[in-house]
């Protein structure tokens, strides 16, 4: 049971320091920052793709093999995507509800980054269940890639002009689901084997879906220059390294 505490809370610890930390930065972040907001998105994206691809497939792969850990891909992408659409429905009740733009923005997005949190706890603690390498590396890339999201929550939040405490107990809170999906990934890990490789399946197809159709296109929309792209190699790189160690 202390084992599973001690998971719940790094999960804890992942996703409040990432968005927490993002909250902070975005004081600092102007329209004159996009360049430096698109290479830490795209830096973030290629952290998570080469350690989902480096690291967390690879040891779903010898624990369960290529097929069950694929159909956990295939799940985990289906999840994001109906998460994805329960996003769009709440976006289309907001717009009969407030006439605050940014306002609305900033709630729907830490209403999206706590959906999609969740799923990303559970590859914490399905990471934990393979080897506690693979869990502590699964938990700092995911504290890096909750910065850029905790900025997307508060900096709309911010020039709504909401109290700044508020901004950051909200991107706070929003990093909260990570240790729910930490705990339920730790218990579903001790079933089997097999099962872990589910979950870490499930978790990959879910951070891949995430990277590939929300933090490029995001980064490129902020910043559509080399500075994007080379934070996206840096990140890679920074990913097989993470892997390695």
């Amino acid at each position: 049971m202390d084992r599973i505490i001690e998971i719940t809370l790094i999960g804890l610890l992942s996703g409040v320091v990432g968005t927490g930390t993002g909250g902070l930065l975005a004081f600092f972040i102007n329209e004159k920052s996009s360049r430096l907001l698109g290479f830490v998105l795209e830096f973030s994206a290629g952290l998570m793709l080469a350690v989902v691809c480096f690291d967390l497939l690879p040891e779903a792969f010898s624990l369960g093999g290529v097929s069950l850990s694929c159909w956990g891909v295939v799940l985990g992408t289906i999840m994001i995507i109906i998460l994805d659409d329960m996003v769009k429905r709440i976006e289309y009740v907001k717009k009969s509800i407030t006439n605050n733009v940014l306002l609305k923005t900033g709630v729907l997005m830490a209403i999206g980054i706590s959906l999609h949190n969740f799923p990303e706890g559970i590859a914490i603690g399905s990471g934990f269940e393979a080897s506690m390498k693979l869990g502590l590396s699964i938990a700092f890339v995911i504290a890096v890639h909750d910065i850029p999201e905790g900025m997307a929550v508060a900096v709309p939040l911010r020039a709504a002009g909401i109290k700044g405490s508020k901004v950051l107990m909200l991107t706070i809170l929003s990093g909260l689901p990570t240790a729910l999906g930490a705990f339920i990934g730790v218990l579903l890990g001790e079933i089997s084997s097999g099962i872990i490789a589910m979950c870490l399946g499930f978790a990959g197809g879910a951070m891949i879906y995430i990277v590939c159709s929300e933090l490029i296109p995001e980064a490129k929309r902020v910043n559509s220059g080399r500075l994007s792209s080379i934070g996206n190699m840096i990140g890679i790189l920074a990913g097989i390294f993470i892997s390695f160690i």
